[in-house]
């Protein structure tokens, strides 16, 4: 088992018993500070928006992403890939691999030594990290259902519009050369074909990803039966 926790001494090192009770029935348990020592406005406001933002988009719904002190199973950490500030999302990552997570609610004290590096203005890399992870989570071995169906509505759009102006130059004789609609039909249709292409780009690197480093899309915890000879 792996705990980690905290360097400012406002999680409790003796909720550490309870968190490896609790882990004796799931693979990953995170701590929720229910009653949290901190300021409202500043710190407590901005986790509870953040951390309701975050359970619906990854559809793994903790009351407290930010608390530090969590316990993990080995099997777990060792699948963990973190890049960049990915730390705050452990639960929605381990999620991918199918493992089963709880939450406990652990002691919060007020801070008496040091500074939060942590507040509204940490705000916007959050969600971007977010994207990220949604992205990841959701189409990171199929990117072309991600930007096949932006593709294919701009170009619908831009087919629409120019099929439109077509049809009123040919039948009324107006001219079109002039108006900003043939412009945004003529962008939607390049941006359609580009967005496609970024599709069909993302499923060649994927597969040369996985294949090239013979990296399965799944992970196996277990073996049930006699191993093959």
């Amino acid at each position: 088992m792996i705990i980690t926790m905290d360097g400012d001494l406002q999680n409790d090192p003796e909720d550490i018993p309870k968190m490896l009770e609790a882990i004796k029935n799931c693979d990953l348990v995170s701590g929720w500070r229910k009653k949290r020592k901190d300021p409202f406005l500043s710190r407590r406001l901005p986790s509870i928006m953040a951390n309701w933002l975050i359970s619906k988009v990854t559809g793994v719904n903790l009351h407290d992403y930010g608390c530090s002190l969590k316990a993990y199973r080995r099997e777990v950490v060792k699948n963990l890939k973190l890049y960049g500030e990915m730390h705050r999302f452990i639960p929605a990552v381990a999620s991918w691999y199918g493992v089963r997570i709880a939450e406990v609610e652990t002691t919060h004290h007020p801070r008496k030594r040091g500074k939060s590096k942590y507040g509204i203005s940490r705000t916007m890399k959050v969600v971007l990290d977010l994207i990220t992870v949604k992205f990841l989570q959701s189409f990171s071995t199929k990117p072309l259902q991600f930007f096949g169906p932006i593709g294919l509505l701009s170009g619908l759009l831009g087919f629409l519009i120019s099929l439109y102006l077509s049809l009123e130059k040919f039948l009324t004789g107006t001219d079109i050369g002039g108006r900003p609609l043939l412009l945004l039909g003529a962008l939607l249709i390049i941006v359609g074909i580009q967005f496609i292409g970024m599709g069909l780009l993302g499923e060649m690197m994927v597969r040369v990803y996985h294949e090239t480093q013979k990296k399965p899309i799944y992970v196996i915890k277990k073996v049930i039966g006699p191993e093959n000879k």
